[in-house]
């Protein structure tokens, strides 16, 4: 696009980059909570919307994985067609191509409902682009831009979709973008991943910027001349994915002849993620642990919890148990438990005696255990020798 305003570029073109939505994921580990975090998912992507109306950028693309499957019900579909119509209404063309997940195959989610018309678009129109395995690319002539996004009938690739593309030959216009669905090659690591591209086919390219999916971490580079990025799932996919959350707004600019490419993260996911250390030794009790960490109850947190440190003989602490009682308060709530007991303190009982025997033979085994560096096993002597230390006492015990 060409701006006329004093002191700006002589062109500008503005875009949203999104992908790996993941919309109608099951998360059938999740039970109760799996609907809940597919509504997450989607009011992420709303938000993506309202940012690029907000932001009034010329482009809105999806690098694939807009939904989980090619399984879904007609209503999920409307919803998207529904969020797409505002970007159309807000005259923000959008581009969309197929991922791993809802591949461009014969049951092709894109092939039984076609979200362009569904989006309130007329034929000829260019406000709302499925790129397929026959269209591999269109020209946006009221951007100024070709977007390049190949991809496959099949999950797994025959090749690269950057194979011998050379954009930079294309004048048909100023801005030359990729759309792709793949992993950047890293050797040891994706060697049998689906989709693979090199950084090497990437600054052979000639584009001005590829927009990546498949990562759901946000990550930038530079290859040569092209700028690439992934932008990460906009709301985590999973409740480990703590880089998720994100989409990137990116501005190509040409002055002087000279192009630049910047690239700002931006949030849009609700999920956060934190990971406490708590001390055994502070805990006095199994109630008194669920209080301290229900005080940190947000509907928004995935709560990591290791106790650490020297647990005292007394302190019960059924895991499970505090889990389900806070599973409510927190989108998830993992409590593992890296405490030990300690050794025993004090003089010791004599080693005629029964208790004495047992703890200087057991403590005698976890030194051993520890030297050869095999903690899980010394581990599970410390516990054997405190729950020993509270039967000698006379204490019962809960095995």
């Amino acid at each position: 696009m060409t701006t006329e305003r004093e002191g700006s570029p002589e062109r500008m073109l503005r875009l949203l980059h999104t992908a790996d939505v993941h919309l109608g994921a099951r998360h059938a580990d999740l039970g109760d909570q799996a609907s809940a975090l597919r509504e997450r998912q989607f009011a992420a992507f709303r938000a993506s919307v309202d940012l690029a109306i907000a932001e009034k950028v010329d482009l809105f693309l999806v690098a694939g994985d807009l939904f989980d499957s090619n399984t879904q019900p007609k209503r999920s579909v409307e919803r998207v067609a529904a969020e797409v119509s505002r970007l159309r209404e807000a005259r923000i063309r959008t581009v969309i191509i197929p991922g791993t997940h809802d591949v461009y195959d014969r049951a092709s989610i894109f092939r039984a409902h076609d979200l362009p018309t569904m989006a309130g678009g007329a034929p000829g129109e260019d406000w709302v682009t499925v790129l397929t395995p026959v269209r591999t690319e269109v020209h946006l002539e009221a951007c100024d831009v070709v977007i390049h996004g190949r991809v496959f009938a099949t999950k797994r690739a025959p090749h690269s979709p950057l194979l011998d593309l050379r954009a930079g030959t294309d004048d048909r216009a100023t801005w030359r973008i990729g759309l792709v669905h793949a992993a950047l090659a890293i050797p040891g690591r994706t060697d049998g991943d689906d989709v693979v591209v090199t950084t090497d086919e990437i600054a052979a390219s000639g584009l001005d910027y590829l927009a990546l999916g498949h990562w759901h971490s946000t990550q930038q580079g530079k290859a040569g001349k092209v700028a690439y990025a992934y932008a990460g799932a906009p709301e985590s996919v999973a409740v480990n994915q703590a880089g998720a959350g994100s989409v990137l707004l990116v501005s190509l600019a040409e002055d002087k002849g000279q192009r630049t490419v910047s690239v700002e993260e931006r949030r849009v996911g609700r999920t956060r993620f934190e990971t406490i250390e708590i001390d055994a030794a502070t805990i006095a009790s199994q109630p008194a642990l669920i209080e301290r960490l229900a005080a940190k109850a947000d509907p928004d947190l995935v709560l990591d919890v290791r106790l650490n440190g020297v647990r005292p003989d007394e302190l019960d602490v059924h895991l499970d148990e505090v889990e389900a009682q806070l599973r409510a308060s927190f989108v998830r709530i993992r409590v593992r438990d890296r405490s030990v007991p300690h050794l025993t303190e004090g003089s010791l009982p004599s080693a005629d005696t029964i208790a004495g025997a047992f703890i200087r033979e057991t403590e005698a085994r976890i030194a051993e255990l520890e030297a050869a560096n095999r903690a899980d096993e010394a581990g599970e002597l410390r516990d054997v020798l405190r729950l020993g230390r509270l039967l000698l006492a006379g204490h019962e015990v809960s095995l």
